[in-house]
């Protein structure tokens, strides 16, 4: 009776181990995710080495907002991720002038940039749409981020997910909703 007992719980222990994997892999997929920061390109907001938590849902159902902090597929030959800071959506008319982003005709206001950041064009364009399923993205660090600048509008369907908190280094913990 005992070898009965001892099967079943065997049973019962592995089909809960399989039911957490299976959940924490489907929460991993659709809904949360840790991202490392790599490079300077967001600088003062986030920085190399920071350790953020990433939501996918809103990514999944395309409800990117002016402000989000996203990752995308850079489509470069290193299959890297970017983390960059949404500036226009779908219709928005973006222009860089005199250090300044114009966001549908007035001057953004970017109270997450240090005060001596001036955006500057990085090709010969300064004026761009943002085409339908795209965004438009910068990094926070206008000097050092490669960026829709050069890359162009980014596909909705190529972001992983957005930023929603900051969990290290832990003096520097902050939500980003």
């Amino acid at each position: 009776m005992d070898k009965k007992i001892s099967i079943k719980e065997t049973k019962e222990l592995i089909f809960v181990i399989v039911t957490a994997l299976v959940i924490s892999l489907f929460v991993h997929s659709y809904v949360f995710a840790r991202v490392d920061v790599d490079g300077p390109s967001m600088q003062s907001t986030l920085h190399d080495k920071d350790v953020l938590f990433i939501e996918k849902i809103s990514t999944e159902m395309k409800q990117i907002k002016r402000g989000d902090i996203v990752v995308f597929d850079s489509k470069d030959a290193n299959d890297s991720n970017y983390i960059k800071r949404v500036i226009g959506i779908e219709n928005d008319q973006i222009e860089l002038k005199n250090g300044k982003v114009y966001l549908n005709n007035q001057e953004l206001n970017e109270p997450y940039l240090d005060s001596t950041t001036t955006t500057d064009p990085l090709t010969s364009q300064t004026k761009f749409t943002v085409p339908k399923g795209c965004v438009f993205v910068l990094g926070d660090n206008r000097t050092n981020s490669t960026d829709s600048r050069i890359l162009g509008p980014i596909n909705l369907n190529d972001i992983k997910g957005h930023a929603i908190v900051r969990v290290f280094p832990f003096n520097t913990v902050k939500s980003f909703f």
